[in-house]
C-alpha cells in the first residue's frame, strides 16, 4: 500500500451481508473472575453500561481491569440510529438517585478514571444535561481522586444544556461525530453533522482548559477524502483527541459493514490525523471511544505539557 492509498475493494463482496469478519478482529471471551466481580457490582448498583447495551467487543478486557463506561438516563433511547444496538422506545422516568449510586459504585471499583455516557433523551427539557451535571458533582464529592470523562449526546439544540455539562467540570468532554457528513442521515438519524461539530467547538470556548475528544467508525461506505475532511473539521473545532475504530454490525437488522479496514490502513488513518497536530490519536479495528480511556487521559496530559514546555 503506497502513497497513503486506502483500497475499498480488497474485502468487498457483491453481497455486503456476506462479508466475513477478518482474523485480525478478535476478542477474548469474558470469563475472568475480575470480569464477573465487575458485572456483579454493576448489577447490584442497578446501573446500566454502554459496554453491555451496545454489545462492545472489548467488554471482557475492560471489565477484567474494572474499567466500565456507565450509561446514565436509562437504557432506552429516543432515537434509532442505524449502527447502534441500544434499545429504542419510550424512556423510563428520570432516576434522581442514579448520580449517588454511580459514585458509590465507582468508589468501590476504585477507578482512577471513569467514563459517563447516556442514551439520547429528547423527551427531557434539557436532554438529560442536568443528570450529567449531578453525576459529575457526586463523583467529585465521593471519588475525589477519580478523573471524569463524559461522552454526551447532542442534546438536540436544547438551550443551556451544553453549558450545564461543561461548567460542571469534567476532565474530558467527548462527543462522537461517528461518521462523515454525507452518511449522517443514514447512520445518525435525527442528528446533524454541523451541530455536532459546534458542540465540540463550543465546549472548548466555554472551558478552554478542558480536553475535547471525538470518535468515528469506519467501514460504512466513507471515502478517504471524506475522512480527511472530517479530520480537518475536528481540528478546526479545536478537538484534542480523535478515536477511529472499525464498525461492526450488531445484528442483521443494523447497517451492514461496507468494508473491513486492515491494521495497516488504520495506521495510515492515524498518521493522517497526527499530521493535523491532534494531541492524541487512537486508531485500530477495536478502538472505541472509551477503550483505554484511563491510559489515554494520562497521555493527553503529557502531550499538553510537552506543548507548554516547547
Amino acid at each position: 500500500m503506497k502513497n497513503n492509498y486506502i483500497s475499498n475493494s480488497h474485502l468487498r463482496n457483491n453481497d455486503k451481508n456476506s462479508l466475513k469478519r477478518p482474523n485480525w478482529i478478535k476478542v477474548k471471551a469474558p470469563i475472568s473472575e475480575k470480569y464477573i466481580d465487575t458485572r456483579n457490582l454493576i448489577s447490584k448498583s442497578n446501573l446500566n453500561t454502554v459496554c453491555e447495551s451496545a454489545a462492545c467487543p472489548n467488554i471482557g478486557e475492560c471489565w477484567d481491569k474494572k474499567h466500565v463506561t456507565v450509561m446514565i438516563l436509562g437504557d432506552i433511547c429516543t432515537r434509532k440510529c442505524g449502527f447502534c444496538n441500544i434499545k429504542t422506545g419510550a424512556p423510563t422516568n428520570l432516576d434522581l438517585l442514579e448520580p449517588y449510586r454511580l459514585a458509590r459504585a465507582i468508589s468501590k471499583l476504585n477507578l482512577n478514571h471513569v467514563v459517563i455516557t447516556s442514551v439520547d433523551r429528547d423527551d427531557l427539557v434539557d436532554g438529560g444535561a442536568s443528570q450529567f451535571e449531578n453525576c459529575i458533582k457526586e463523583l467529585r464529592r465521593i471519588c475525589k481522586h477519580t478523573t471524569i470523562e463524559v461522552l454526551t449526546p447532542d442534546f438536540q439544540r436544547k438551550k443551556g444544556a451544553l453549558d450545564k455539562v461543561v461548567l460542571a467540570g469534567p476532565d474530558v468532554f467527548n462527543h462522537n461525530l461517528e461518521t462523515v457528513s454525507r452518511l449522517y442521515k443514514k447512520v445518525r438519524r435525527g442528528a446533524n453533522y454541523k451541530h455536532s461539530l459546534n458542540i465540540l467547538k463550543n465546549a472548548k470556548i466555554i472551558n478552554s482548559s478542558i480536553f475535547t475528544k471525538s470518535g468515528i467508525m469506519v467501514g460504512l461506505g466513507e471515502s478517504i477524502k471524506e475522512i480527511e475532511k472530517l479530520l480537518d473539521d475536528l481540528k478546526y473545532a479545536k478537538v484534542d483527541f480523535v478515536t477511529i475504530g472499525q464498525y461492526l454490525q450488531p445484528t442483521k437488522n443494523h447497517l451492514s459493514v461496507d468494508k473491513y479496514y486492515t491494521i495497516e490502513e488504520f495506521n495510515i488513518l492515524k498518521n493522517l490525523a497526527y499530521k493535523r497536530n491532534f494531541l492524541l490519536v487512537s486508531s485500530s479495528p477495536l478502538t472505541r471511544s472509551s477503550y483505554h480511556a484511563d491510559k489515554d487521559f494520562m497521555k493527553l496530559k503529557s502531550a499538553r505539557q510537552k506543548l507548554i514546555n516547547i
